[in-house]
């Protein structure tokens, strides 16, 4: 039942309270960072997945205020109600997507985010030097983004891409993993 409530909540956000950029803008101009990213680091694909993911970083570290703001959401009970919040709410605000969350480990500390569609790899084709297709993971902005994200309201999760439709996988799938519960820390006493 909470599920439905966050999808329902999702789609009204994005129909009232978000502010709309054009899809193909956003898509053309993260594609130009990416090239622009290959060839600073000159076709190092590592090195490229590690400053997207770090870009990721830094936008999820302060897009989860607007995230708290436009929702008013209270925190999530457990890692499952986060999955589906991130899902069902936090894509569809910012992205007008709803990932599938699937693929939970038997200690609900793992899931998989399954994409239908992916805004950012619209119009995209990997480079064809025989390396891109197995090293390049395109979209890893977003799991910098969860990362930073999450980190925020003390999740310390690892997120990964596992497939990618552009490198010639059937499905697009970001696996997410919960480290561990950051605890709040009180600031050292001044002697």
């Amino acid at each position: 039942m909470a599920a439905n409530k966050n999808a329902r909540q999702g789609e009204d956000l994005w129909k009232t309270r978000v502010e709309k950029v054009n899809a193909e803008l956003v898509t053309l101009t993260y594609g130009t960072i990416v090239a622009q990213l290959c060839a600073d680091y000159e076709n190092d694909y590592a090195q490229v997945n590690q400053q997207l993911e770090k870009m990721g970083y830094n936008i999820g570290v302060r897009l989860i205020e607007d995230f708290l703001a436009k929702t008013s959401m209270a925190r999530c009970g457990n890692f499952r109600d986060t999955a589906d919040m991130i899902s069902k709410v936090g894509f569809k605000i910012f992205l007008n997507i709803t990932p599938t969350v699937t693929n939970w480990t038997a200690d609900n500390k793992s899931f998989s985010l399954l994409f239908d569609e992916n805004p950012l790899a619209d119009f995209v084709e990997l480079p064809d030097d025989g390396r891109a297709q197995d090293e390049l993971w395109f979209s890893n902005i977003l799991c910098g983004v969860l990362r930073g994200a999450l980190e925020m309201v003390q999740m310390s999760v690892e997120a990964h891409f596992v497939s990618d439709i552009l490198r010639g996988n059937d499905t697009t799938e970001m696996r997410v993993t919960l480290l561990r519960m950051i605890e709040d820390e009180m600031p050292p006493e001044d002697d």
